[in-house]
């Protein structure tokens, strides 16, 4: 599936996740189109879910930027992304970066929509670190 956030669709940050018994929170910075730096933010989400117990950590990636370009529909990624999102995971998407796109191309991005859009990604950031999300930028 694909979505599409049309031009007057508005999205607030994000709520915080509703895991009561995480033990543990991370957010996972992605600034970058760099596939290396995509593959080490999807590798240390799987890392964190296999050590700790789905419900006892918290993992939220927020991609801003050209980051969001690992949300793309046609990125080789996209099956990791999705399950880390089946596995209770997060990914959010900055509809910032989305917008600057459409009024610099002309054209709306598609993203996956296993992405969470949130208004300003490092506003979701300061959000996450504000309520106790350790910052960790791979």
């Amino acid at each position: 599936m694909v979505a599409m956030v049309s031009s007057s669709a508005r999205a607030e940050q994000a709520p915080l996740q509703d895991k009561p018994f995480a033990e543990h929170k991370i957010v996972l910075q992605l600034s970058d189109n760099d596939p290396r730096k995509q593959g080490m933010v999807i590798s240390v989400a799987n890392n964190l879910m296999k050590f700790y117990d789905p419900d006892k950590i918290a993992v939220e990636i927020v991609a801003f930027g050209p980051g969001i370009d690992l949300l793309k529909p046609d990125n080789p990624s996209r099956k990791q992304v999705e399950s880390l999102v089946a596995q209770g995971a997060r990914v959010d998407i900055c509809l910032n970066t989305v917008d600057t796109l459409e009024r610099e191309t002309g054209k709306r991005p598609e993203f996956i929509s296993a992405a969470t859009p949130v208004q300003v990604g490092v506003a979701q950031i300061l959000l996450l670190t504000e309520n106790g999300y350790t910052l960790v930028r791979p």
